[in-house]
């Protein structure tokens, strides 16, 4: 299951990623309009909750630091400091989820909400809950930048199972695609388990156990609440913001029929080729959009009428409604059946 990342240069997150840094590095002796120069993000907004900033400017934040010479745990401690409940009601909705599945499927789903600087998936292999982080990132960084971020993205999952349990829950295996750095030593003090480099493709690994025990705050109306507030969240970002929220929009005007590419380039009056280009800059692709829409009107559907798999799945344009199973089942984790289920008082 996979993560959409959003406009890199749209500022629409809150500034807590940037304060954190901030005071992290500050504690070494860096002061802020130093670790802040060249972001355009004032010292005195980092604390401001009207505020709102870019991941371009959290991530020039991050070379602004590699560049002063912070302590290599700076990425580590920064992580440390991001507890679930600096995120608002995306840390909320994760806090009071019923199940560490719904934790895992929560994260992915919901992970444009939380100023996002890697794409995220998870997959449930074996004996084992695996969190990833593809190579490609939302922005053509340096390694070293990369690397930043990578260490700071573990740490923050540490910290947040720590807040869901309410006690340290590491993970039993580190993976990283880069070779290890001079001060390598640091990774498993912090990470809590063994760590290895080189590895084809960053890899946080956990006990596949882990997924269905209960989360501490753990609680039904709470969660559907929130998760609810999420799914508005979610929809208002995306369909107003750029060339996706522009296609977003278009395929959703008309749902149960969707143009191709082809036909939306021309209603917005550029090449497929072009569209395809700006679409990338965002980080996204036009059949990652439909998909998208697809997934949303698909939740709504069954969420909200009677009508079966085979009904919704010509409604979304699947030729065959065993491939909208299959696809509703990677959206969710779910079945429809199942769905509709955990969506009725006293189920689920």
């Amino acid at each position: 299951m996979r993560h959409r990342p959003p406009t890199y240069n749209e500022r629409i997150y809150a500034p807590y990623k940037i304060a954190a840094l901030v005071e992290v590095l500050a504690e070494q002796g860096i002061p802020p309009q130093r670790s802040l120069q060249g972001t355009g993000v004032a010292e005195g907004g980092i604390y401001d909750a009207t505020a709102l900033t870019s991941i371009r400017q959290y991530v020039e934040v991050c070379g602004n630091a590699l560049a002063l010479g912070a302590d290599p745990a700076t990425p580590f401690l920064t992580g440390a400091r991001l507890h679930l409940s600096a995120y608002g009601m995306y840390g909320y909705a994760l806090m009071s989820c019923l199940q560490m599945r719904d934790y895992f499927l929560l994260g992915v789903k919901y992970h444009s909400l939380a100023t996002p600087t890697l794409a995220i998936e998870w997959t449930e292999r074996d004996d084992r809950a695996v969190w990833s982080f593809p190579d490609a990132l939302v922005c053509n960084e340096s390694p070293d930048i990369r690397r930043f971020l990578i260490e700071q993205q573990y740490m923050q999952h540490v910290t947040h199972l720590q807040d869901v349990f309410g006690r340290p829950r590491f993970p039993i295996r580190a993976y990283f695609s880069y070779a290890a750095p001079a001060y390598a030593e640091i990774y498993e003090r912090f990470l809590g388990c063994p760590c290895e480099f080189d590895h084809p493709q960053c890899e946080l690994h956990y006990d596949a156990a882990i997924l269905d025990q209960r989360p501490l705050l753990a609680h039904r109306l709470t969660a559907t609440v929130l998760q609810q507030t999420c799914e508005g969240l979610i929809s208002n970002a995306r369909t107003l913001s750029g060339m996706a929220g522009e296609v977003y929009q278009r395929l959703l005007r008309r749902p149960g029929e969707f143009p191709g590419m082809e036909t939306i380039a021309a209603q917005l009056g550029m090449t497929s080729r072009n569209l395809r280009r700006h679409l990338s800059a965002e980080g996204t692709s036009f059949s990652a959009i439909l998909d998208d829409v697809r997934s949303s009107l698909a939740v709504e559907y069954v969420r909200t009428t009677r009508m079966n798999g085979d009904d919704i799945a010509l409604l979304l344009g699947f030729s065959e409604s065993t491939n909208f199973r299959r696809a509703f089942k990677r959206w969710t984790g779910k079945t429809t059946r199942d769905y509709r289920r955990a969506g009725e008082p006293g189920q689920g």
